[in-house]
């Protein structure tokens, strides 16, 4: 979230019948602006197939993204698939590792899940992941994946930054 500080300096003057009362303050007015979700399902492919994933950065070691459940997520038993989750986890930690990877292309390494509950039809996820560790060559995290603040699946992974030409600062 970026925070803009506006600094503003005022006066007031009070009157009564035999006096006055001047106060001045100086007023500092922090204005935060939310950074909105944004599409990361823009190419055609798997997850634009499915309904796209929306994205957003939290902080530097904090992103979040989410999608509603749609009727084609849902397995026979009514609830939504476990290999959504997977894929929707898979697709928004990925993108954070991206991010954190200076903008390197990502590839899981390993992504251990557990399913808490189950997601229904219509409901909103949100993941958030947070970035626990990097290094020259990995990034390491964990996600939580929740339906209205309650946990629904958590994970933990491991992704490998790709050093390809053109890709990341510097190219």
């Amino acid at each position: 979230m970026d925070n803009k500080h506006v600094s503003t300096k005022r006066s007031c003057i009070f009157f009564n019948s035999d006096s006055f009362i001047r106060l001045s303050f100086n007023a500092n007015i922090l204005k935060m602006i939310d950074k909105e979700f944004e599409q990361i399902s823009l190419k055609p492919g798997f997850m634009k197939h499915n309904g796209g994933l929306l994205f957003k950065t939290i902080s530097e070691n904090e992103y979040q993204f989410k999608t509603v459940i749609k009727e084609n997520h849902l397995n026979s038993a009514g609830i939504t698939h476990g290999g959504f989750i997977a894929a929707i986890i898979d697709a928004g930690a990925g993108t954070a590792a991206h991010i954190a990877a200076d903008k390197n292309p990502c590839v899981t390494i390993s992504l251990e899940l557990k399913f808490i509950s189950a997601v229904k039809l219509n409901e909103e996820l949100v993941g958030i992941t947070k970035i626990q560790k990097k290094t020259k060559s990995m990034v390491f995290l964990t996600c939580e994946l929740k339906v209205k603040n309650k946990i629904v699946a958590t994970a933990s992974g491991v992704w490998k930054k790709l050093r390809l030409p053109g890709a990341g600062p510097g190219g």
